[in-house]
């Protein structure tokens, strides 16, 4: 017997919620509802999907397959039934996009609810993930990544006008250090550095006289967690490099100090992006509209 296809659409809410009772309030349902539904599915496949424990669902090798194949199978059903809907003349479906903190509250700042409040039906999905997400595998119509990040086969659309990375420390760490004047000063001090999603520690960069420095500095804390380093740095536990939107507020504040200024890298911001072969729907397509209208307002005129 083949699986129901509101039963898949269940299986693959728990699999990216990672628990019954947060996928039964999303998909307004009941979790017992929810686990006779993944009973029933696991019976007619003859598999099991999910590993349960008191405290958490994960998914079986199985599991694991069948979700990557089902989120471009039922992101493209929902396109379907929304491009049925345009056809009514009212916008309505979803948009999903996969973005970074920072580029979630660019979007933000670019109108998501102007454009809402001209279209109420159309559903907007942030999902932030500190790493690059591939978009359809992932089910996503686009994403929000710096420019460097995004791969050359996307179209994007620039929403911010550049980015710069900045080196601080709290007044209270440098009262007790030197003052670092060039880039390879900072081997003389404490740094709190950053793991990237794929495992690899920053190593820092810096402009000198025309050529790009890179700096390997000592220190015994990394974190993946940008807000983490920044509170860090604030509480005088040494140096750190990050971009300058992470630490504009405590700059203004004075909590933290700005260093080498001069040799700080500057490069290309946060852009949207999305795959030029894809067939929008009508939704997807007045949103980008949308979105170059405004960043042509707020950032270049």
């Amino acid at each position: 017997m083949r699986p129901r296809l509101d039963d898949l659409a269940i299986f693959l809410a728990i699999a990216e919620q990672g628990s019954f009772r947060r996928a039964a309030a999303l998909l307004d349902l009941s979790p017992s509802a929810l686990s006779h539904a993944m009973r029933a599915l696991e019976t007619r496949l003859g598999a099991r999907l999910l590993n349960r424990t008191t405290r958490s669902v994960g998914l079986t090798d199985a599991g694991a397959r069948l979700a990557e194949r089902l989120r471009p199978a039922l992101f493209s059903v929902d396109s379907a039934i929304a491009e049925l809907r345009d056809e009514t003349g009212q916008l309505s479906g979803c948009i999903r996009i996969t973005t970074t903190e920072h580029g979630a509250v660019l979007l933000l700042d670019r109108g998501i609810a102007e454009f809402q409040e001209r279209h109420p039906l159309v559903e907007i999905e942030l999902a932030v993930d500190a790493a690059l997400v591939d978009l359809t595998t992932g089910g996503f119509d686009a994403g929000v990544r710096f420019r460097d990040d995004v791969p050359l086969d996307m179209v994007a659309i620039p929403i911010s006008p550049h980015a710069a990375l900045a080196a601080v420390a709290a007044p209270a760490y440098l009262a007790a250090h030197p003052l670092p004047e060039r880039p390879a000063d900072l081997m003389q001090h404490r740094c709190i550095r950053q793991r990237f999603a794929n495992g690899r520690v920053y190593r820092w960069e810096f402009e000198d006289e025309g050529r790009v420095v890179t700096i390997e500095p000592h220190g015994m804390l990394v974190s993946n967690s940008l807000p983490a380093i920044v509170a860090a740095t604030v509480r005088g536990a040494g140096i750190c490099y990050v971009p300058m939107h992470h630490v504009a507020a405590q700059l203004a504040s004075g909590q933290l100090v700005r260093l080498l200024e001069d040799y700080s890298l500057t490069f290309d911001g946060p852009c949207f992006y999305y795959l030029p072969s894809r067939h929008p729907t009508r939704a997807f397509t007045a949103f980008v509209d949308h979105l170059r209208n405004t960043c042509a307002s707020q950032l270049w005129s």
